[in-house]
């Protein structure tokens, strides 16, 4: 838990004046959260859930959950919402995607919820592969041009038919949560996490599942660039300045040669093919 992270008593979401700067919607238009401009710094609401008070420079982080939200769901909103977004306000990057350790380094898979992600992390991290982040991934510059990952918070989420297909029983979980029906698996034994930086070596943006096969296909920068664009978690979408230093990292990544489309059937039974393809296309090195 970061440092500048404070639980306050609960109490009914006001309605805020004005309307918000931003939101996030589901896909189909159900309302998540909401960006407002309070005090010299943000408001975050998620509605029924919690508000979170950012201060300006995103050093402090104050939550207010609604009555009968526990402890536990902020936390949890805070770990996985609010802290990347906290994150990018100081000026790193970070994206909606996970991460295992891989060919020397690290590999991300990088998409929106419910392409699997998760799957594929939980998927490695069973087979004793292990992982660095379930979502929220943060990628750090190198001073030699290259790029690393940091590792994020030691669990994954998973809904029952993975957990059912990847997990021993009994795999410790984090307590359950109000607004959704994933549970959030802790690091431990048979479920592996990697504690320290790694080199990135492969970015692979998952597909939606069509493909009958296995299937990697090259992307060039532009491409890359218009993908890191579209999971980058920004808490503030109008600050010019912080932009522009995002928007320059992100063509500097994008131009490396790392990056694919990834496509493979969505079957558990499939899983270990995958991760084997994966394991052997990492390892072909930067030029393949």
């Amino acid at each position: 838990m970061s440092a500048g992270y404070r639980l306050e008593p609960a109490q009914p979401q006001a309605p805020l004046p004005g309307a918000p700067f931003h939101e996030w919607r589901f896909p189909d238009g159900t309302l998540w959260t909401q960006f407002y401009r309070r005090d010299g710094g943000y408001l975050l609401r998620f509605p029924e859930l919690a508000d979170f008070a950012v201060s300006a420079d995103a050093a402090d982080v104050a939550c207010r959950p609604a009555p009968a939200v526990s402890a536990a769901t902020a936390e949890h909103l805070y770990l996985n919402q609010v802290l990347p977004l906290v994150q990018s306000k100081r000026g790193q990057l970070v994206f909606h995607a996970s991460a295992v350790e891989l060919a020397g380094g690290a590999a991300a898979f990088v998409a929106e919820s419910g392409r699997g992600k998760s799957t594929l992390a939980a998927g490695f991290a069973s087979s004793g592969l292990r992982f660095l982040t379930d979502d929220g991934l943060v990628v750090e510059e190198q001073p030699d041009g290259g790029f690393r990952i940091l590792p994020s918070h030691p669990s994954i989420r998973l809904w029952e038919d993975s957990e059912a297909a990847l997990l021993p029983p009994g795999a410790p979980a984090a307590p359950a949560l109000e607004y959704t029906a994933k549970s959030r698996f802790l690091a431990g034994a048979g479920f592996a996490f990697c504690d320290a930086p790694r080199p990135l070596r492969r970015v692979y943006f998952l597909g939606e599942g069509n493909d009958a096969d296995i299937v990697f296909q090259r992307l060039g920068a532009a491409e890359a660039l218009v993908e890191w664009v579209k999971h980058s978690f920004l808490l503030d979408i109008e600050e010019q300045a912080l932009l522009a230093a995002h928007f320059d990292q992100l063509a500097r990544l994008a131009n490396r040669p790392i990056h694919y489309r990834l496509d493979y059937p969505r079957r558990y039974e499939e899983l270990p093919r995958v991760r084997q393809a994966i394991i052997e296309h990492a390892a072909r090195g930067e030029a393949a």
